[in-house]
């Protein structure tokens, strides 16, 4: 629903949801005691009053925590989509509810939706962006440059979003700075291969209900998306098959005991497909022609570009839905092919995306680089900003401390060794 007032308030499905959405948010939080603890703490030292806030995430139980910790901190936020198929309409309700957090977003809203969605999240005029694939910052450089001078900086947490802002770095457009969560080793290492890896075949086996024990399902892209997600599919009894177009990647699968082919050669063999590779058409129209009768494709990258679908629709002399979120394409060479999400993330468009555990980390990057950015305002050079390492280790730390493991600390004796270099043997 859209209120009438002249600045809009929210736009979600049905306010009627909220209190499905409280429960499920409340749920959430019972695995996020670091981002927890940083609400608590972001509550006493409001470290964003005064300041306007725009979060593009995918609105679900876990981005809750995090709008509602920011906004703990005092800032004026208001969170939008990242995604048409991610939002959790139910946590959306609840946020305007019971939070009084505008959001704008839907789960299923077209294109021009999500993209007016972008302008009424510049329309708030923020002091610091989160953004989950850089729609928001991208759109900020190519259309409203005279809004950059109100800028604090931004945060990006995904590696599609990382690839856009070092070209717009390397184009001489990023004019401000920018952080970059997804390569903190508490995101990377565990928000994207064990939440990438257990989300993405959950949202298969949601869309599909079918075994993937036996099944050659082909992994496209050995980063630490695709490494989670052979793990996992290897774990419920896959032959997994990895394509690569890197070398130090391809021989690391190898190692770790996968096949690696050229895609030419895995797309006949494939029962499964999975993109997780933040590249356009990974899997093409040469690749759909001579995969198997009733292959499934499913794309877990952020945009749905890994997946060529316009070639696929060209080919289809039908479109047909036969399952939530599962569509089978029949062909005119006879054979058909399943996509699943309409190629968006499968993890979000048919199940409720990383656990919730995952997430208290990647989260509580993206509190505490926003925290950093204000800190530093006016220190820092535009361009792409690493998450400090003693910030990476404190999130780890709280972790171990949440889940009751304790862990050695260094004597006198080995610092002084680790920092000479004049004992040997």
């Amino acid at each position: 629903m859209t209120a009438t007032s002249p600045r809009l308030k929210h736009e979600v499905k049905d306010l009627g949801l909220a209190a499905l959405g409280r429960q499920r948010i409340e749920w959430a939080g019972r695995e996020m005691p670091v981002l927890k603890q940083i609400r608590d703490r972001f509550a006493t030292e409001k470290p964003f009053a005064g300041l306007r806030l725009v979060a593009c995430a995918h609105i679900t139980t876990e981005t809750a925590h995090l709008a509602i910790a920011l906004k703990a901190g005092g800032a004026d936020a208001l969170l939008i989509a990242s995604n048409p198929l991610s939002t959790q309409d139910d946590v959306a309700a609840s946020l305007v509810v019971d939070h009084e957090i505008p959001v704008f977003a839907q789960k299923g809203e077209d294109n021009a939706t999500y993209n007016r969605h972008v302008q009424i999240a510049l329309d708030h005029r923020p002091n610091i962006i989160v953004d989950d694939g850089s729609d928001v910052v991208a759109t900020l450089v190519q259309e409203r440059q005279h809004q950059i001078a109100d800028l604090i900086g931004s945060t990006e947490e995904t590696t599609t979003g990382i690839v856009r802002l070092r070209a717009m770095f390397r184009e001489g457009v990023l004019t401000f700075p920018a952080v970059n969560v997804n390569d903190a080793d508490t995101k990377h290492f565990f928000d994207n291969r064990y939440g990438t890896g257990q989300s993405t075949l959950d949202g298969i086996i949601r869309a599909t209900n079918i075994l993937l024990a036996g099944k050659n399902i082909v992994v496209v892209g050995y980063g630490w998306c695709g490494k989670g997600t052979a793990l996992r599919a290897r774990g419920m009894g896959a032959n997994v098959i990895v394509t690569e177009i890197d070398p130090i990647k391809a021989i690391e699968a190898v190692m770790d005991g996968f096949r690696v082919l050229p895609m030419a050669e895995a797309a006949p063999q494939g029962d499964i497909f999975i993109t997780v590779t933040g590249n356009k058409h990974v899997v093409r129209g040469e690749h759909f022609d001579v995969m198997k009768d009733g292959a499934i494709v499913c794309n877990s990258g952020h945009f749905d570009l890994e997946l060529d679908l316009k070639y696929l629709a060209a080919q289809a002399k039908e479109i047909k839905e036969v399952r939530p979120f599962t569509e089978e394409y029949k062909l005119k060479n006879g054979k058909s092919v399943v996509v699943l999400g309409q190629g968006r993330l499968i993890n979000l468009a048919a199940a409720e995306g990383h656990p919730s555990a995952v997430m208290d980390m990647s989260f509580a990057n993206q509190a505490l680089a926003c925290e950093f950015l204000v800190k530093n305002k006016g220190k820092l050079q535009p361009g792409l900003h690493s998450i400090p390492v003693e910030v990476d280790q404190e999130i780890a730390r709280l972790k171990l401390q949440a889940i009751g493991i304790t862990i050695d600390s260094l004597t006198a004796d080995q610092i002084e060794y680790i920092n000479s270099w004049t004992s040997g043997t």
